[in-house]
């Protein structure tokens, strides 16, 4: 069977989703094509001859651009991933998706063959490492999949239930292996939380470290679990760790407490400490908008930022990420939120909301215009407080890959134009 594996965005990564059942399937016997359209246009001609569609949905923004792409594919389509369930009503695979997509193709069941990375754009193409002014080839993999936490305005979940499924430290290191063969000289593990299983993770650290002393790695982890497991730290920086992905989302304890995020804003201060004193540098991710959200709120999260000398730890995107309740959302529950709340809006895949202060719906829209148009901390800071940009000082860049978007955010235009076949426009700078 000729199968076509479809990727919209996948935080500038070489698609691990594409790799892992493309390696299955090609293992099967199949045709398996893989198009990365976060780099490449969509051209209809790579539909000739194929038997069926699969498209990779892990998050929002990747979810939103597959849509567009159903009004050309008359052959059976599926969606998997973790957003596979949401706004189309077709055939989806949500979660541990590997299986039921294998059975779905051609009835059989997962042969446990590694990810084809060779059937996937060079990794040149896609977000790097940049440390100063030098720049490195990097690869995404994934250590475990799900999250032991169930914050409630997460995705994960909604699907999860607070579970996690865990990759043989030996799949991790021979997916490493390949990445390495291919030029990375830096790993992001894009589990949705690598301390979800902080044993398995210092195995994983340990074992890649072992087999590749030179390579430089980053993860993802809560504040909570950061601050919990405070001696890995120590082991991560040794072993390469330059940088940790942390949800601190606002420094409004409250909202905090209202999403269940396990944090307050102090502990987000404390976090920031404890991984600057062993050499890694924090790079937080926010939400500052929600139906609580306040023009005080704001002021205090940009002082927050400031004050803690984040600024360029956190790419500009991140102030312009609004709350998102898609179907299954354990916030829809909440009874604070229940007054906000406006309606289904199958385009946009979520339950809308206004705030509580219309001024912070206007000030959401003009933050995310100037975000796609490359605003930075001192302007987007300006806006919220009036404090003018030259009141705060920038400092160097800080390690970072080159992918500038984010999950959750909306798609850009750029993105969008993906349909249009316009590589020009959907090629981001990085």
């Amino acid at each position: 069977m000729r199968v076509l594996l479809v990727s919209t965005y996948e935080l500038g990564h070489q698609p691990v989703h594409l790799a892992v059942p493309a390696g299955e399937l090609r293992a099967r016997g199949h045709d398996v094509g893989c198009v990365d359209l976060s780099i490449d246009p969509w051209d209809r001609a790579v539909l000739d001859g194929v038997d069926r569609v699969a498209i990779s949905v892990p998050m929002h923004t990747a979810m939103r651009l597959a849509l567009g792409l159903l009004s050309d594919i008359e052959v059976p389509v599926a969606f998997y991933g973790l957003y596979a369930a949401v706004g189309h009503g077709g055939v989806a695979f949500p979660g541990e998706y590997l299986a039921p997509l294998v059975e779905w193709i051609d009835g059989g069941r997962p042969v446990g063959a590694p990810p084809a990375r060779d059937l996937l754009p060079p990794l040149e193409r896609y977000a790097q490492l940049a440390v100063g002014d030098e720049r490195r080839l990097a690869g995404s993999v994934e250590a475990g999949r799900g999250c032991i936490s169930r914050c409630r305005h997460c995705p994960v979940p909604a699907v999860y239930d607070g579970r996690t499924r865990i990759v043989a430290v030996d799949d991790v290191v021979a997916d490493v292996a390949q990445l390495v063969a291919l030029g990375a000289r830096h790993i992001s593990f894009g589990d949705p939380d690598f301390l979800s299983g902080p044993h398995h993770a210092r195995r994983v650290v340990d074992a890649v470290h072992a087999a590749f002393p030179a390579l430089t790695f980053d993860i993802t982890t809560k504040v909570e679990l950061a601050l919990k497991h405070a001696a890995l730290w120590p082991v991560f920086a040794d072993a390469g760790c330059l940088f940790a992905i942390s949800a601190v989302e606002c420094v409004d304890d409250d909202v905090l407490r209202t999403l269940d995020k396990g944090h307050t804003a102090a502990d987000a201060a404390a976090m920031v400490a404890l991984l600057r004193s062993h050499g890694i540098e924090p790079r937080p991710s926010l939400m500052p908008f929600t139906p609580w959200t306040t023009h005080a709120s704001l002021v205090a999260l940009t002082d927050f930022v400031a004050d803690h000398d984040l600024a360029g730890s956190i790419d500009p995107v991140h102030w312009s990420i609004r709350l998102l309740l898609p179907d299954g959302s354990l916030l829809l529950d909440e009874p604070s939120i229940q007054p906000f709340l406006t309606g289904y809006d199958p385009e946009l895949l979520g339950h809308q909301w206004r705030s509580a202060d219309p001024a912070m719906d206007d000030l959401q829209q003009v933050i995310a215009r100037r975000v796609e148009d490359r605003a930075g901390f001192g302007e987007i800071r300006e806006l919220i407080s009036g404090k003018p940009p030259q009141a705060w000082r920038p400092t160097e860049a800080r390690p970072h890959l080159t992918e500038s978007w984010f999950c959750c955010a909306e798609p850009t235009s750029a993105q969008r134009s993906i349909l249009s076949g316009d590589l020009r426009q959907t090629r981001r700078a990085r």
